[in-house]
Parts: structure tokens; sequence; C-alpha cells
């Protein structure tokens, strides 16, 4: 029996699919989910998703979040969250580096945006890096 997995971000539902596994990044590592798997809610980290669906693994990069797992479903709520195929590497550069600058000038942030700034560059690496590892 396969799973259904959806990851849904606050600006679009950005997977939507049956799938055989997932393996998920979270705060306390990585989570492998198979079809009958307990249910589960986690907190989703800064990381590569790995979906497998026949022979195929599609890669994705997410930050922040959490995922449930219940009755074969996967449900995954992300602040942000990106296949592979749709990075752009050049855009992704130009935002770490906007970001980089901006938390290296910071004085008097406030403390959300100066976690704000901090999460945009993990997400940045984490895309950058499932990128240039797939070449």
């Amino acid at each position: 029996m396969p799973l259904t997995l959806e990851i849904v971000t606050p600006e679009a539902r950005v997977y939507s699919d049956t799938i055989d596994t997932v393996v998920i990044p979270t705060v306390e590592g990585e989570v492998g989910i198979l079809p009958g798997h307990i249910p589960l809610l986690t907190q989703v980290e800064h990381g590569e998703l790995r979906v497998t669906k026949g022979n195929q693994t599609h890669f994705l990069a997410v930050s922040g979040g959490f995922a449930e797992v219940d009755n074969d479903r996967v449900s995954i709520l992300a602040e942000h969250a990106i296949t592979e195929e749709k990075i752009d590497e050049s855009a992704v550069e130009t935002a770490l580096k906007r970001a980089e600058q901006e938390l290296h000038e910071a004085k008097h942030l406030d403390p959300a945006q100066y976690e704000h700034l901090q999460s945009m560059v993990r997400y940045s690496g984490t895309q950058l890096a499932l990128k240039r590892r797939r070449r």
C-alpha cells in the first residue's frame, strides 16, 4: 500500500503524490517513513527531503515546519520547500549573499529579524548543497 505525501508552504502546495517512502530531516535526525508507519508528529529541520517512488528518487530542500504521519498519509507543513528541479542556483547565491551581508552589517536588528536572516542563510545553503551535489 503506498503512502500519500503532501508538502505545503504558506505560498503553495509544493508536492502531492502517492509514493513508496520518504525520508524527512527532523530536529532529532532523519526519519524514514514507510507504509504502515505508526502515527507521528515531528518538527522538520532545514535539510534534504528524499522521496522514493518506484525506482526513482526525488529530492526537495525543506526548511522548518512540522510533519504528521497518520494512516499512510504524510503531511508536511514547511516554512519553505522547493523541488530540486526548481532551484535557481544563481538566484539562491544572490539571496544568500544578501542575507549574509545584512547579518554582517546588523547592529540593532530585532531578534525576530535576526532569526529570519539566519533561517534564510540556512535554507539557501541547503538548496545550494542539494543542487551542487546532484551534478
